[in-house]
């Protein structure tokens, strides 16, 4: 029997089972039962029938199936969380349901887009682009000079353990209530990360790939850009992943601290005083979705300009 028929043997069983568990999964979650450790079992009952038929499909050998079984499973996880408020009563004031929050991201789609203007892409994304700059001509200056090597990274790891709640407050009275302070919280929570990954990125080659380009005659900027570039890309961008996270966070935290009547973090807190959960947690929906793209449009680049590197050969 060749690869192709057992392929084609397995899908012929694994679609069928799978729509089953999807049955079971749809049976279980919308059946009310009146004891609560009956609500319980039900709800345990939905989750190994959806966890069984994402396996299932994960089992079959099509182009379609990376994307598809993540979604599959977040749509599993919603329908979970809005089964288990409803089952077990829980009040909204304590964990609103999925439909709730859907309810009033769809109401105040105006006024998230708002928060999203003034945290993402002013305080973050501005404190993003400086910091994640600023840290890379840093590098290469530092990858020039053994003084700076010597007294700049271990200052590095002096300011990376500063505390971002200690540290805005002071930048907000610094610069101002507005995004300003904002994108100096980034610029500061970026940096040397970004600095750190860059400079261990441009040390990446070898001494006898470096001593071939001096038998060329290449100047520093031509061995540079020829040679050590190209090897420091894996570690510039996985410092461009991880500045991409903490950009989101400081922006967020700062206006905590104080920020203008608009953004995410202003949203957050006046909205938990009021007890307007949906609102809070439609903030936070806005900061999740703005914080994966983000990731994935730094992801996506990586991919691109990094596709010789092993981890996207397989390793071959």
């Amino acid at each position: 029997m060749t690869d192709e028929e057992r392929r084609q043997r397995r899908a012929n069983w694994i679609v069928p089972l799978g729509g089953t568990a999807i049955v079971a999964f749809i049976f279980f979650s919308i059946n009310r039962l009146p004891l609560p450790w009956m609500n319980g079992l039900s709800l345990f009952a939905s989750w190994l029938s959806a966890c069984v038929a994402n396996w299932l499909f994960s089992r079959i050998d099509k182009p379609w199936v990376p994307y598809v079984v993540p979604l599959v499973f977040g749509i599993t996880v919603l329908i979970l969380w809005e089964q288990a408020v409803y089952k077990f009563e829980i009040p909204t004031v304590i964990l609103p349901p999925p439909s709730l929050i859907a309810a009033s991201f769809a109401g105040n789609l105006s006024t998230l887009w708002g928060d999203f203007t003034q945290t993402i892409l002013k305080g973050a994304l501005s404190g993003y682009i400086i910091g994640c700059g600023a840290a890379f001509l840093t590098a290469l200056l530092v990858d020039r000079s053994d003084y700076l090597r010597r007294g700049l990274l271990p200052l590095g790891n002096f300011m990376a353990a500063l505390p971002i709640v200690g540290t805005a407050p002071i930048l907000v009275m610094w610069f101002g209530f507005g995004w300003q302070s904002k994108a100096a919280v980034v610029v500061l929570m970026v940096y040397f990360p970004m600095l750190v990954n860059t400079v261990a990125g441009l040390s990446e080659t070898s001494a006898m790939q470096r001593d071939l380009m001096r038998t060329y005659a290449a100047t520093w900027g031509q061995s540079l850009w020829s040679l050590r570039l190209p090897a420091a890309l894996p570690f510039i961008f996985n410092g461009l992943k991880i500045s991409s996270t903490l950009a989101l966070i400081g922006a967020i935290v700062a206006e905590f601290f104080g920020s203008p009547t608009q953004g995410l973090g202003f949203r957050i807190s006046t909205s938990i005083g009021q007890l307007d959960l949906g609102m809070v947690w439609s903030a936070i929906l806005v900061s999740a979705l703005s914080g994966t793209a983000f990731y994935g449009l730094v992801a996506l680049a990586e991919r691109r300009m990094t596709f010789w590197h092993a981890s996207f050969r397989g390793g071959r």
